[in-house]
């Protein structure tokens, strides 16, 4: 597969490599696709859960975005360290960067700051721990990532027992369920009226799902959607008094509630096979009576042609 020397930089916005061993194969493995890797994390400066301190995250993200070798920057990892961050970041030198900043998880807080403060598109994407530094590197996720920076569209196909039949077309944005819940009522919330919402997350049990899937609606945010998708939603544990309530029990109460179609099976979250969708792209989603869908972005800057 072949990237045509991309340069990429690595930032450690949230937390630190676990394995600098695996971290060291993971960069050697960008390198042997024919990427430049720019490597602006540093172990030996990690701090408590992070890596770095706040001061030497954000310079991370700086130097990434300065840098004239560079058109993609990549989240080390997600973990949680984007919130400590987002008053001191500028987005608009982001935005006027030019680079294509990938990430999920944590870094659910930088698209949605980006947009909010900008209007300009990233992508809910893979990171370097784990998708790049895998024993065996997972052809799904690093194929949709390349296949969506190069464009100039991207599809993601799902499937999800009792999905509804739906045709409709809005913008596409969303990310961690907790990280935009974290961000409602603070001016890094992206108010995307008449768009097609993705929303994944891991060890929450479906009634914290459920509550947050509450909270938007009533914020007003789920009304204003197109439609609602859930990616992979898991790490939680039942216990013997939730009675039979589960996550099907869950979904079918949400589907009760809300007057927008939600369909589920989006292949995005913390699982090893995922999708990449660019934040802030026009998407058509189509699904079938199967419960199959398509989801279709287009119009999102590409490799070769940035978002300035």
């Amino acid at each position: 597969m072949s990237t045509q020397k991309i340069g990429i930089a690595i930032a450690a916005p949230g937390g630190y490599a676990l394995d600098e061993a695996a971290l060291a194969r993971g960069i050697a493995r960008m390198e042997a696709q024919g990427c430049v890797v720019h490597n602006y994390y540093e172990p030996e400066r990690k701090f408590q859960r992070f890596g770095g301190t706040d001061e030497a995250r954000l310079a991370q993200l700086n130097a990434a975005a300065a840098d004239p070798a560079v058109q993609v920057v990549m989240a080390l990892r997600g973990s949680y360290g984007i919130s400590r961050i987002l008053p001191q970041i500028d987005f608009r030198a982001m935005a006027d960067s030019g680079k294509l900043f990938v990430g999920y998880s944590d870094f659910t807080a930088f698209h949605m700051g980006l947009m909010q403060a900008t209007g300009a598109i990233s992508f809910a994407g893979p990171m370097v721990c784990d998708d790049f530094i895998r024993d065996e590197p997972v052809d799904y996720t690093l194929n949709q990532f390349w296949d969506c920076l190069r464009g100039p569209a991207h599809t993601v196909r799902g499937t999800g027992a009792g999905n509804p039949v739906v045709d409709v077309q809005g913008t596409l944005w969303g990310g961690n369920l907790a990280m935009l819940v974290h961000l409602l009522g603070t001016p890094y919330f992206a108010r995307m009226d008449d768009g097609i919402l993705f929303v994944e997350d891991i060890n929450e049990h479906p009634y914290r799902i459920e509550r947050m899937l509450l909270q938007l609606l009533h914020a007003g945010v789920l009304d204003k959607q197109k439609a609602l998708v859930l990616g992979d939603v898991s790490g939680y544990r039942l216990a013997a008094f939730d009675n039979g309530y589960d996550f099907d029990a869950m979904l079918a109460y949400i589907r009760s509630r809300l007057a927008i179609p939600v369909l589920t099976g989006l292949p995005f979250g913390h699982i090893k096979e995922r999708c990449t969708l660019p934040f802030g792209a026009q998407a058509r989603l189509l699904s079938d009576p199967s419960g199959a869908f398509e989801l279709t972005a287009s119009g999102y800057p590409t490799l070769g042609h940035g978002s300035r």
